[in-house]
């Protein structure tokens, strides 16, 4: 039994260990959206790619020359359209896309695209927190390549 003097602490401990709950609460929420939207980020620069290397084809080397070939101005303006069309600007700031058609290295290989983007996704609860800086950079990046004839690299 405990003694007269020792009453009542747990009723001193009680706010602090709710402080320290809510505290990592917020924390886990804020990491849930970091998490939410870097997957975001990787969804859209995979459809991105997947897109650019089948729309940016140049028919004129398959028809010409029987030849799958990327033309790069193409895969850049498709990956950055599809990458800000698939991404919620409210939840991204900042949202920067770059994208590469990378020409086969060498004989019965085939074009290769890059595509990586990275922005900023606000805190939900770290604005709150003396220090914090408000926010999280997620960055991702994806590869596609059309498909090719029957040889490889």
């Amino acid at each position: 039994m405990p003694s007269r003097g020792e009453r009542g602490s747990v009723l001193l401990l009680f706010p602090a260990a709710i402080l320290i709950m809510v505290a990592l609460a917020a924390m886990a929420v804020d990491n849930a959206a970091a998490f939410l939207a870097q997957r975001e980020l990787v969804n859209a620069t995979a459809a991105a790619a997947n897109d650019a290397a089948t729309e940016a084809l140049s028919d004129l080397a398959f028809y010409k020359g029987d030849r799958v070939e990327l033309s790069p101005s193409a895969v850049e303006a498709v990956a950055v359209d599809r990458v800000h069309s698939l991404i919620d600007e409210r939840r991204h700031h900042g949202l920067a896309v770059t994208a590469d058609a990378v020409p086969p290295a060498g004989p019965g290989c085939g074009w290769t695209v890059h595509v990586s983007a990275s922005s900023r996704v606000d805190e939900v609860f770290g604005k709150a927190i003396p220090g914090s800086s408000g926010g999280a950079n997620v960055r991702a990046q994806s590869t596609a390549a059309p498909k090719q004839g029957s040889g490889g690299c």
